[in-house]
C-alpha cells in the first residue's frame, strides 16, 4: 500500500477502538516485535485499552495504580517518548509480567498527544526476544516512528471528537425523544427550504393545495405538515390513496353510503369527507382517480357538499382538500384522463417537492435521522458514516428518492456489523453505478480521496519508503483533504503555517 493510501485510510476510520488496534498492529509490524499495548489515564489509574501479541489477554483491561511505577505512567505524565531497559529501569512495572512466559527486555513508549495538546495516553511496544534484540532504536528510525505516532494521534483526535459529538447527539436526541416524531420533515437545501416556506404560507389559508413530485419524495409528509400548521390542526386529518383500491370501493370510502344502497350495504357508512368535517382530507395519487369520481370531487370543491351512495339529498361539509400526484396532470388532461376543471380547482396553491438528487445537501442529514430512528427501534447504536462512503451516497442518483434512502438506512443497519459504514459496505449499485444511468446532476467531490477497494491500514508497510517519501505523501494528503487550503492543512498537521510552507518547498510540492 502506498503511504498516501495509508494516511487516507487512517484518517477515514472514525472508530477509536478499531483505529487503536490498527495503529498498534502497525507499530508492531514496523518494529518486528510481537507485544504492545495502548494505555490511557483513567479515574483509578492507567488503563490498558488495547493489547496485542502473546498473552495479551493478561494485559488488556488491567489498571496500574497512579502510585505504582510504570513506563506508560511516566510517558503519560511527562508527554515524552522513552526507551526503558526492562530488567533495570525502576519505571518498569514488573508485576504485570510476573505470570507471563516471556518477559520484556526493552520497552519503547510514545505519548499520544491530541490536537488540543492534551496527552490522551501512551502506546508501547516491547521486545521479548531472548537473544538478538529486535527493537530498532537508531535516531533516524525513532524520528520516523514519532512522525507515524503523531499522525495516528491526529487521526485518533478526529475519531474521538466525532465519537464525542455522536454521543452528545444521542444524549440530546434521547432527551428530546418526546418532542421528535417518528416521521418528520428534514431538509436544509435552498430549494427544500422554499417548500417549507410555502407550506407555512399555505397553512394559514383553507384553499386547496396540489402537491406534485416524483414517487418517494415525501409528499405525504408535506400534506401532514400543512394540516399540522393550519387552524384545523386539532381536527381530523384523513388520508385516502386513490390508486390503492378499486373504483367502486373508492367511491364508498370517500362519500359513504346508505343502508340498502347496494348488495351487502347492511348499515349506513360515513364517508371520508363527512368524517373529516372541520378537518383536512388528503387524496394521494389523485392522478389515478377515475373520471366519474373526479366529477364528484369537483362538486365537493365547488359546493362543499357530499352525497352518500343511495342518499337522496346532499350534506354540507367543511373540509380542506389537499391532493398529491406523481403524474403530469396537464399531460393527463391532453390524453382525456383527467378533468381540466378539476385540475384548476385543485391547483389553487401548487407545491412541487423536488427529488432527492436536486437536494443533495439534505442526504447526510436525512440519513443520520433514518439511521438513528431505525437503530432506536432495533435497540442498536447508530452507525457512523465515513467521509468517502458519504461521498458515494451523495453521488448516487436516488431514483427512489427519500423512500429509497430510508430503505438503504434499514439495510445498512442490518447488513453492517461494525460501528462505521465504509465504501466496502455499500451495495454494489451504489459503489459502482452502471455507466450511463447516473443522473445528469452529480456532485463529483474529491474523487481521489479514496480509491475503490482501499486496503486495510493495518496491512501497510513502511519497508519500501524513505522518510522523504513518507513526508511528501503526508503533506500531499493534508493538502488534498483540505482542498489545498495551506492554513487548514498546517493546522491539521499541528505545525505553524510557515513551517508547513517550508516543508512544501523542500519537498517540491506545489499545485
Amino acid at each position: 500500500m502506498p503511504p498516501l493510501h495509508f494516511y487516507k485510510a487512517i484518517f477515514e476510520d472514525l472508530d477509536p477502538e478499531k483505529l487503536q488496534k490498527n495503529f498498534l498492529g502497525l507499530l508492531l509490524g514496523i518494529q518486528n516485535v510481537d507485544r504492545g499495548s495502548v494505555w490511557v489515564k483513567a479515574d483509578e489509574g492507567y488503563l490498558c485499552l488495547e493489547a496485542s501479541g502473546e498473552e495479551s489477554h493478561q494485559v488488556r483491561g488491567v489498571v496500574l495504580p497512579f502510585d505504582s511505577p510504570s513506563v506508560v505512567g511516566w510517558v503519560i505524565e511527562n508527554g515524552e517518548m522513552t526507551v526503558a531497559e526492562a530488567h533495570k529501569d525502576p519505571r518498569h512495572h514488573r508485576e504485570i509480567e510476573s505470570t507471563m512466559t516471556r518477559k520484556s527486555s526493552r520497552i519503547l513508549c510514545f505519548p499520544l498527544i491530541l490536537t488540543n495538546g492534551s496527552v490522551y495516553g501512551a502506546v508501547e511496544v516491547m521486545d521479548t526476544a531472548e537473544q538478538e534484540e529486535k527493537l530498532k532504536l537508531d535516531r533516524e528510525y525513532l524520528h520516523l516512528l514519532q512522525h507515524i505516532v503523531d499522525i495516528c494521534a491526529i487521526a485518533l483526535s478526529n475519531a474521538l471528537s466525532f465519537t464525542d459529538k455522536l454521543n452528545e447527539n444521542i444524549r440530546l436526541r434521547q432527551a428530546l425523544k418526546d418532542l421528535r416524531s417518528q416521521d418528520k420533515i428534514i431538509g436544509q437545501s435552498n430549494n427544500f427550504l422554499q417548500v417549507i416556506s410555502m407550506v407555512k404560507n399555505y397553512a394559514s389559508t383553507d384553499f386547496p393545495v396540489l402537491i406534485t413530485g416524483e414517487s418517494g419524495t415525501g409528499k405525504d409528509l408535506i400534506a401532514t405538515e400543512l394540516h399540522r400548521q393550519s387552524a384545523r390542526r386539532e381536527k381530523a386529518f384523513l388520508v385516502q390513496n386513490c390508486s390503492a383500491i378499486p373504483d367502486t370501493l373508492l367511491e364508498s370510502e370517500l362519500f359513504g353510503y346508505k343502508k340498502g344502497a347496494f348488495t351487502g350495504a347492511d348499515r349506513n357508512k360515513v364517508g371520508l369527507f363527512e368524517a373529516a368535517h372541520q378537518g383536512t382530507v388528503f387524496l394521494d395519487e389523485i392522478g389515478d382517480m377515475p373520471l366519474n369520481l373526479q366529477a364528484r370531487i369537483l362538486r365537493v370543491l365547488q359546493n362543499q357538499e357530499v352525497k352518500p351512495l343511495g342518499a337522496t339529498t346532499s350534506r354540507k361539509v367543511d373540509v380542506r382538500l389537499i391532493a398529491a400526484t406523481n403524474k403530469d396532470l396537464k399531460e393527463a388532461i391532453g390524453q382525456g384522463k383527467f378533468r381540466e376543471d378539476l385540475f384548476y380547482r385543485l391547483n389553487v396553491l401548487p407545491l412541487h417537492v423536488p427529488p432527492l438528487r436536486e437536494r443533495t445537501e439534505d442526504i447526510s442529514l436525512m440519513l443520520e435521522h433514518f439511521l438513528y430512528r431505525e437503530a432506536h427501534k432495533m435497540g442498536l447504536n447508530p452507525k457512523l458514516i465515513s467521509s468517502t462512503a458519504l461521498q458515494k451516497l451523495l453521488e448516487y442518483p436516488w431514483r427512489g428518492n427519500v423512500r429509497e434512502l430510508e430503505n438503504f438506512a434499514k439495510y445498512i443497519l442490518a447488513a453492517v456489523t461494525g460501528n462505521t459504514i465504509y465504501v466496502r459496505d455499500l451495495p454494489e449499485h451504489i459503489k459502482n453505478p452502471i455507466f450511463g444511468l447516473s443522473h445528469e446532476k452529480e456532485t463529483p467531490k474529491a474523487q481521489s480521496i479514496e480509491p475503490v477497494g482501499l486496503e486495510d491500514p493495518s496491512l501497510f508497510s513502511f519497508a519500501d519508503f524513505n522518510w522523504e517519501e513518507l513526508d511528501r505523501a503526508y503533506i500531499s494528503f493534508l493538502l488534498e483533504k483540505n482542498k489545498w487550503n495551506v492554513t487548514r492543512s498546517a493546522h491539521d498537521a499541528g505545525i505553524k503555517r510557515s513551517t508547513f510552507d517550508s516543508r512544501m518547498k523542500k519537498l517540491g510540492i506545489r499545485r
